[in-house]
Formats: structure tokens, C-alpha cells, sequence
């Protein structure tokens, strides 16, 4: 019998990611962790993530499949995560239910409907920025890569512009890792005091955005869709539509301000936005570990360990999207002419993000307006000296300061 190592502890602040997925991956396929005290298998290893992510014997729903989840929602940090009714933690034909629920607003044909308005959005946020002193130093994170997707998920659910920085400042709490248990149910309590000031304003009011069409649903069967469900949906949609696709402006600006060449392809027409957008999901994902999912039965490994039925196990996207065995010995780089770019950014299997195609959207619509707008676009300080976020879930810098001008 193989004795296991001892957890390696995730660091909450994610201060070097990188050193820390070469480590899990040096362990094999899956390696035991410690997440903020709870023990689980971080899966590094691309074809056994894909296979677990598309296998009944996984499960998100804690309640059913984790047999430490009541103890563990009591004091862990990340119970929200956990916890939450909603399709992110839903398993079998709850998951499809509730999924039916949310995606007709993400179909091909709505996304392309939204280019417009993602396209104005854009322009009057690099309007403000050309409106600044030439010389200025300007906050991109704070300046483009938030507000675009902010505005647009307040587009789609509903939301009073006067709300969205109060969404924002709670969002941002959920993906930091380093607050302590007492300071995550806080935040989360004043994050479901605006979702249901969200909700008794579109009950009162409703209007043809997502979050009243789900408010209907509700009124009307509530067989259907459970008032917890419906905030928890809100939670989801609502967070996931932002959080994420910050990160990836975030990162695909400054990979291409800090690597010349590759920019120089794209202005050469070598590669495309789209070829940007990919790359980034595979180079730096917006999420590095997914918390949690749990094995319904044993699951032997290829290496001849077990993941017992119970186990916690997290989804190490950012490990898997640079394992040498998917994508050589140039996996580290981030190359957008690379033949190959594919990446497990939005999950796999029934899980897969639905907002995917938005995503997209309105990251390459941001990339080509700004780099076009500001060719002579640079970065004000020194790549090593920006910040990562403190978070070993989301992976984004604290802030992305640039000078949109040439000195």
C-alpha cells in the first residue's frame, strides 16, 4: 500500500502560484492538500481532471456526497463556496433543472445580440481614459477591466447602477482567501442582504432583464425554483459573471505588454484577439483551484492510490492548463501563435461555464479597442512588482498601472 504524503498546505495569498502548481504537479495526477484547514486531492494532471469532470462518481453537492460538509460549513472560510444552492454545487437532474433555468440567457444568439452594447461599453471607458493628462499613470484594472464587466452583468440581471460597486466590494470578499472564517460570513451576509434588496426591487418592478424573468419562475412554480435557489442563482450568475472575466483582461493586458514579440504578431497578423483570448485562458486562467467536488465511490488512481468515496477533491485548472503532457516542454510560455491552446478556464464537462462565450467576447472586444486606441500602451512599473490577488482561487493582480502614452 502506497503510504501518502503529507498535505501540501495552498497558500492563501497565492504570492507564487507558479513554484506552487510545479510542486502539486511533481506529486503525480493528484496530490493531498490542505485548503485553508480541509483536506482534499488537488488533480494537476489534464486527462484525469477531464475524466473526473465528466464521471458520475464526482459530485459538487456537499450536502449528499461529503461526509465532513455540516462540521465544515461551520468555521472553514470558504463555506460559501460550499454551501450555496445553486447549479455550481448541484449534482444529477438538480444540476439539469436548475441549469435549464440559466441558460437561455447565454445562447449563441443572445451573446451576439449583446455585441453592441459590449462594444459601447468599451468605447466610453477608453473614452475617459483618453481624456486623462498625457504622462498620467492610470489603474487599467481599475479603470477597464472592472467596470466592463460590472456594467454588462448589471445589464443582464437587472442591476441599479447605484448597486454594482456595493456588488463588487462583496464579490471581491468571496474570492479572498486570506479573510478569516468570522470575516467570510460577514461578507456573505451582507452580499444575500443586497440580493434580496435585488429582488424585492424587481418583484416590485420587473423588467426583461435575468433577474426578474427567474423571479416569475419562482412566483408562478416553486417547484421549480426554491427562494434559496433563486439567490443563490443570483450569487452565482452574478459574481461568475464578473469576477472572472476581470482577471482575464487583466492578464491577457499585461502578458502582452511584457512579452513585445507576441504583440508584435498580432500587429503583424500572425495571430488574432481571439488567439490572445485563448492563450491567456490557458496561460493564466481567472480561476487557479475550483473548491470543491467530492468522490461518490473510490476512485483508484493511475498511480495505485485511492481517492475514497467522501473525499474532498479540488479542480486545479491553472496546474493542469501547464502540464508538460498536454501542451511540451513550452507549456510555461505563453505563446499565441501556439497550434494548440487548449485549456479547462471554464471547467468541462456538464460543469462548463456558461458564460464562456460572453466571456470571450468581451475580452477581445476590450483587448483590440485598447491596443488600438493606445498603441504606444506600456506598463508603469516593473512586471515583478505587480501584486497578486490574495486569493488561491482567483488569479488577478491588485492593480495593472500604465501609461497610455509613450514618455
Amino acid at each position: 500500500m502506497i503510504r501518502p504524503n503529507p498535505p501540501i498546505v495552498l497558500d492563501p495569498t497565492g504570492a507564487d502560484r507558479h513554484a506552487e502548481h510545479r510542486q502539486l504537479r511533481a506529486h503525480g495526477p493528484a496530490a493531498l492538500v490542505d485548503v485553508l484547514g480541509v483536506r482534499a486531492w488537488s488533480i494537476t494532471d489534464p486527462l484525469l481532471l477531464r475524466k473526473l469532470l465528466t464521471g458520475p462518481d464526482v459530485s459538487k453537492d456537499g450536502r449528499r456526497h461529503w461526509p465532513a460538509f455540516e462540521e465544515t460549513v461551520r468555521d472553514w472560510p470558504l463555506a460559501l463556496w460550499v454551501a450555496v444552492s445553486n447549479m455550481f454545487t448541484a449534482y444529477g437532474s438538480d444540476h439539469a433543472r436548475l441549469r435549464r433555468l440559466v441558460a437561455p440567457a447565454f445562447t449563441a444568439r443572445r451573446v451576439a445580440a449583446l455585441r453592441p452594447v459590449v462594444e459601447a461599453l468599451v468605447t466610453g471607458l477608453l473614452d475617459d481614459l483618453e481624456a486623462e493628462p498625457r504622462g498620467a499613470v492610470v489603474d487599467l484594472r481599475e479603470r477597464l477591466a472592472y467596470p466592463l464587466p460590472i456594467a454588462l452583468i448589471g445589464h443582464l440581471m437587472g442591476v441599479p447602477e447605484s448597486r454594482r460597486e456595493g456588488f463588487r466590494a462583496l464579490v471581491d470578499g468571496v474570492f479572498d482567501t486570506t479573510l478569516t472564517a468570522e470575516e467570510a460570513t460577514a461578507n456573505a451576509g451582507r452580499l444575500y442582504g443586497l440580493l434580496d434588496e435585488l429582488v424585492a426591487a424587481r418583484r416590485a418592478e420587473p423588467g426583461e432583464d435575468m433577474t426578474s424573468l427567474l423571479i416569475a419562475t419562482r412566483d408562478e412554480d416553486g417547484s421549480t425554483l426554491a427562494e434559496s435557489e433563486l439567490r443563490d442563482t443570483l450569487l452565482l450568475v452574478i459574481s461568475a459573471g464578473y469576477e472572472t472575466t476581470v482577471n482575464v483582461i487583466d492578464q491577457a493586458i499585461t502578458a502582452l505588454l511584457t512579452r513585445p514579440g507576441q504583440l508584435a504578431h498580432l500587429r503583424a497578423g500572425r495571430a488574432g484577439w481571439g488567439d490572445v483570448v485563448e492563450e491567456t485562458l490557458r496561460h493564466e486562467p481567472a480561476v487557479k483551484h475550483l473548491p470543491l467536488r467530492y468522490a461518490v465511490t473510490d476512485i483508484p488512481l493511475p498511480d495505485g492510490r485511492t481517492i475514497a468515496r467522501g473525499d474532498a477533491i479540488l479542480a486545479s485548472y491553472a496546474a493542469a492548463n501547464r502540464h508538460p503532457d498536454w501542451h511540451g516542454p513550452t507549456a510555461d510560455a505563453f505563446e499565441i501563435t501556439r497550434a494548440t491552446k487548449d485549456h479547462l478556464a471554464f471547467g468541462h464537462g456538464i460543469h462548463y461555464c456558461l458564460g464562456a462565450p460572453l466571456a470571450r467576447l468581451e475580452v477581445a472586444t476590450a483587448l483590440e479597442h485598447l491596443f488600438t486606441r493606445f498603441p504606444g500602451l506600456s506598463l508603469a512599473v516593473a512586471p515583478e512588482d505587480l501584486q497578486p490577488l490574495p486569493s488561491l482561487i482567483s488569479n488577478g493582480h491588485q492593480r495593472l498601472p500604465v501609461r497610455l502614452h509613450p514618455a
